[in-house]
C-alpha cells in the first residue's frame, strides 16, 4: 500500500520537483494505478499559473485523470518508459512516468504546464490555450502571464527534464521499499528484542555493536584494566556496569567518579580520602573511593580531564595497588580493577605532552572504542521503541512514531549520539500529550531544520543544469553509501545501475570510506 502523503514531505523529492518548476515551470504531481490523482495539495504554492488554475476545480483533476489512465493503459501494452501526450482540456502537453515496485504498476508521476515543441507568438495552439483558459474562468492578467512563462523543451533539454522526472518516480520506489523493510524489520526486531539484540541495557542490532558485544564476551573473565573512548552520549558507563556486572568481581562493589566533577584537592580527596586534621574542615577520616572499591571495580569516567599531578597519583595505584591518602605518611593496598573513559583523544594529548605516556599505556591494556550513533544508524529505530515504551508512565496507551517522523530521526547526525535520542523521545513523550501517533511536527525544530538542508544541499536550483544533476547524483550516493554501511551492490540496485558503474561513480566524485564514516 503506497503512502503516497509520505512522499510529498521527503526532502529529496521536493527538492526534485522544486528543481523541475524552477527550470521548466511545471508542476509535478502522483497517481495511482487508475490514474486518480494522489496527495495533490491544491492550497500549496504552485510555480505555474495556468496548472493551478485548472487543479482548483474537481473537473479539471477528473480531466487529468482520465488522461493519466489513457497512458497508464498505453504504457501497459506498448512497454514504453514513459509517455508523452497533450492534456487536451488545457492544450498543454504532459509527461506520463510509471512507478514500478516489485514489477506491479502502482502509480505513476505526472509533470505539465509545458510544450515539446516551441510555438511563435500567436500560433494556433498558444491561441487555443488562451481560449480555453479564458472558457474555463481564468481571468485575461493571470493568462497573459502563464502564457509568457511557458517553457519549450528542445531535445537537450526533453533528455534532462526527463531524467529528473524519472529520477522522482524511482526515489518513490527506493523509498519505499526501504520504508516497508525498515517497518517489517522493526516488528521482527520487537519480537527479538532478547539476547541477540542487547546485551545488558545496550540495544543495537548493527555491526559496530555486534562487534562491541563480542568483545565484551571475550573480556568476561579478564581483570585487566579497560580503556573506554568514545564522544559524549555514547553510553560508556553503560559498557563500564557490563563490564563488572559479567566479570568476576560482579558481586563486589562498582564504584564510579567523574574526574572533571572537582579541582585537583577534592578529587584527590574523593579518590584517596584523607586523615582528620590534613586540612582545614577534615574532621574526622574520610574514607575514599579507591578504598570502597576494593576487591571491586572503579570506573573513572572523564580521565583525560585529570591535571599532571594527579595522573601521577593514577599510575601509582594502577602500577602498584598502593594510594596515600591525604595528610597520610603510610600507603594502603587495594586491589582494584580500573575501567576509564574518556571523550578525548589520549593518543594525541599524549604526544601534545597534556598526558603521561606511562599512564595512557597502563590504561589501554584493552580499549574499546564506543560507535556514535551516526555510525549505526541501523540501530535508531529499535532505540527510539524502547525509549518510547520506557518513557509512556504505567498504564498509558501505546504510542508510535510516524513513518515521516522515524525518517527524520534517521535522517538527523546526532551530535549527541543516544542520550540525545533518549531526551528528543522523551520529549516527544510529553509535547504528544493524547496523541497515539507522534508525527515530525513534534519533532525538535533543530532536527526538522537539519533534515531539511542534509539531503540535498548540492543541488543547486540556479546555474547549470549538468552541475545540478551531478550534485544530486553526488548526493544521493554519499546518503546511500552511509545508510547501507558501503554495501555497493545494494545501494547499486537501489538506484538502479550496476554495481561497477557505482563504483566508477564513487571514484569519479572521490569518496572516501574513513571521510564518510566520520
Amino acid at each position: 500500500m503506497i503512502n503516497w502523503d509520505e512522499f510529498e514531505h521527503i526532502h529529496v523529492i521536493r527538492k526534485l520537483k522544486e528543481i523541475l518548476g524552477s527550470w521548466w515551470n511545471i508542476e509535478t504531481f502522483f497517481t495511482d494505478d487508475k490514474g486518480n490523482l494522489r496527495s495533490m495539495d491544491v492550497d500549496r504554492k504552485f510555480r505555474n499559473l495556468a496548472v493551478s488554475s485548472y487543479v482548483a476545480r474537481d473537473s479539471a483533476k477528473e480531466s487529468l485523470s482520465e488522461e493519466v489512465s489513457r497512458a497508464l493503459n498505453d504504457l501497459r501494452t506498448s512497454g514504453n518508459r514513459y509517455s508523452l501526450r497533450t492534456w487536451g482540456l488545457t492544450g498543454y502537453d504532459m509527461i506520463v512516468y510509471p512507478i514500478i515496485i516489485e514489477n506491479d504498476l502502482v502509480g505513476t508521476v505526472v509533470a505539465t504546464g509545458f510544450l515539446k515543441e516551441f510555438e511563435q507568438p500567436g500560433s494556433q495552439r498558444l491561441s487555443e490555450i488562451r481560449e480555453r483558459m479564458a472558457a474555463f474562468g481564468v481571468d485575461a492578467q493571470t493568462i497573459d502571464q502563464a502564457l509568457a512563462h511557458i517553457k519549450y523543451l528542445d531535445e537537450q533539454s526533453g533528455s534532462h527534464f526527463r531524467e529528473l522526472i524519472e529520477l522522482v518516480a524511482q526515489e518513490v520506489v527506493t523509498l519505499h521499499l526501504e520504508i516497508t523493510s525498515r517497518e517489517d524489520r522493526i516488528r521482527e526486531l520487537n519480537k527479538e528484542l532478547g539476547s541477540r539484540y542487547k546485551y545488558d541495557n545496550m540495544i543495537g542490532k548493527s555491526k559496530p555493536m555486534q562487534a562491541l558485544y563480542s568483545l565484551l564476551n571475550k573480556i568476561k573473565g579478564a581483570d585487566s584494566t579497560i580503556l573506554i573512548q568514545g564522544e559524549n552520549g555514547t553510553g560508556k558507563e553503560l559498557i563500564a556496569k557490563s563490564i563488572h556486572y559479567n566479570s568476576l568481581r560482579k558481586d563486589k562493589p562498582f564504584v564510579i567518579q567523574n574526574c572533571s566533577a572537582f579541582n585537583d584537592n577534592l578529587l584527590e580527596s574523593e579518590l584517596f580520602g584523607h586523615v582528620r586534621g590534613s586540612f582545614t574542615g577534615a574532621t574526622r577520616d574520610k574514607k575514599g573511593l579507591f578504598a570502597i572499591a576494593d576487591r571491586g571495580t572503579f570506573f573513572l569516567d572523564e580521565i583525560g580531564d585529570t591535571s599532571p599531578t594527579m595522573q601521577v597519583k593514577l599510575l601509582r595505584v594502577l602500577q602498584e595497588g598502593t594510594f596515600l591518602s591525604v595528610g597520610a605518611v603510610e600507603p594502603k593496598k587495594v586491589d582494584v580493577r580500573v575501567i576509564a573513559a574518556t571523550n578525548r583523544n589520549l593518543r594525541e594529548m599524549v604526544e601534545k605532552g597534556t598526558f603521561r605516556e606511562d599512564l595512557y599505556y597502563r590504561l589501554n591494556v584493552i580499549s574499546i572504542r564506543v560507535p556514535l550513533l551516526r555510525e549505526r544508524k541501523e540501530d535508531i529505530p529499535l532505540l527510539a521503541e524502547f525509549f518510547l515504551n520506557k518513557a509512556l508512565p504505567q498504564g498509558a496507551p501505546r504510542k508510535v512514531l510516524t513513518k515521516r517522523a522515524l525518517e527524520k530521526l534517521y535522517d538527523y547526525a546526532w551530535p549527541g549520539n543516544v542520550r540525545e535520542l533518549q531526551n528528543e523521545i522523551e520529549r516527544l513523550v510529553v509535547l504528544s500529550g493524547q496523541e497515539t501517533k507522534i508525527t515530525a511536527e513534534f519533532l525538535s525544530a533543530k532536527i526538522i531544520e537539519s533534515t531539511e538542508k542534509s539531503k540535498i544541499q548540492g543541488a543547486r536550483v540556479h546555474g547549470q543544469l549538468k552541475d545540478a544533476l551531478e550534485d544530486l547524483e553526488l548526493t544521493m550516493i554519499k546518503e546511500g553509501l552511509r545508510r547501507t554501511g558501503w554495501n555497493k551492490s545494494k545501494l547499486a540496485k537501489e538506484l538502479g545501475i550496476s554495481r561497477a558503474g557505482l563504483i566508477m561513480k564513487v571514484e569519479k566524485y572521490g569518496l572516501d570510506k574513513r571521510k564518510l564514516a566520520k
